[in-house]
């Protein structure tokens, strides 16, 4: 793989680590309004990054099929949605300030499952950035370099907060600070396996970009409505969670439009 390409698959994976970080040096309680905040800004990225980045972008490659040029987007959108469904169904995992586990009964630790339940929305990430950098390697799918890497700093930027809820929350259940690090970065590997994976799959990918493209929407859109703004709106203030979305859904379209 070309060295740009090593770079865009492993940035989103840098912001999970230095997100990760902030336990290393803040105190053990995790502030609920700031946690709200850095939830709502990061389901803000994942939403602008779902139809700038990948649903957008699969319907221009569609635009040959005229007026049902978005029926391969949504189609693969379905895909991904039913994907991410069966996954919630079938791994164990706990959300954060959730005190009841999902998927099936299992005996693993509380901490463990907290780690699933964010590797599981990681996952739809890192296809995002694989499918995207394979099409630009295939140098015929409208993609731009820019438009690539425009993608993973976006996803860098909201992974910043996931590791540090992650790994705060750890600490508070008195991990070890070093322990509450690696958990949270963990967390993020799956990103650069699945787009590395992807991405040496470039010949079977490509063919069929539209759909993965809008797979990837679909199952980074079904995070966000099935965890992510639950978690920014419980409680009281949560016109905080709500105004960050904004914030994270400008900043994302802003460097999809002025990079891509």
């Amino acid at each position: 793989m070309e060295k740009e390409v090593w770079i865009g698959i492993l940035i989103p994976f840098l912001g999970t680590s230095l997100g990760a970080a902030c336990v290393l040096f803040m105190r053990n309680t995790w502030n609920v309004l700031l946690q709200r905040a850095l939830t709502g800004f990061a389901a803000g990225v994942m939403v602008a990054a779902a139809i700038w980045s990948l649903l957008i972008p699969a319907m221009n490659q569609s635009e040959a099929m005229g007026r049902w040029a978005f029926v391969p987007a949504a189609i693969g959108f379905w895909v991904g949605i039913l994907f991410l469904l069966l996954l919630d169904r079938a791994v164990p995992h706990l959300h954060m300030n959730s005190s009841k586990a999902e998927g099936p009964e299992s005996s693993l630790q509380k901490t463990t499952k907290l780690v699933l339940a964010v590797t599981l929305h990681n996952l739809p990430e890192g296809m995002a950035v694989g499918v995207v950098y394979a099409g630009w390697m295939a140098g015929d799918a409208g993609i731009t370099a820019m438009g690539a890497l425009a993608l993973s700093f976006g996803i860098a930027i909201q992974n910043f907060p996931e590791g540090a809820i992650i790994s705060m929350p750890l600490r508070a259940e008195h991990v070890s600070r070093s322990r509450a690090f690696l958990y949270g970065t963990l967390s993020g590997v799956v990103e650069p396996v699945g787009a590395g994976l992807t991405i040496l799959a470039a010949s079977y990918v490509v063919p069929l970009l539209p759909y993965l493209l809008s797979f990837a929407a679909g199952a980074m859109v079904y995070v966000v409505v099935e965890e992510l703004i639950p978690e920014m709106s419980e409680g009281g203030h949560s016109n905080v969670g709500t105004i960050l979305f904004a914030a994270g859904f400008t900043v994302m379209m802003a460097l999809d439009v002025a990079l891509g």
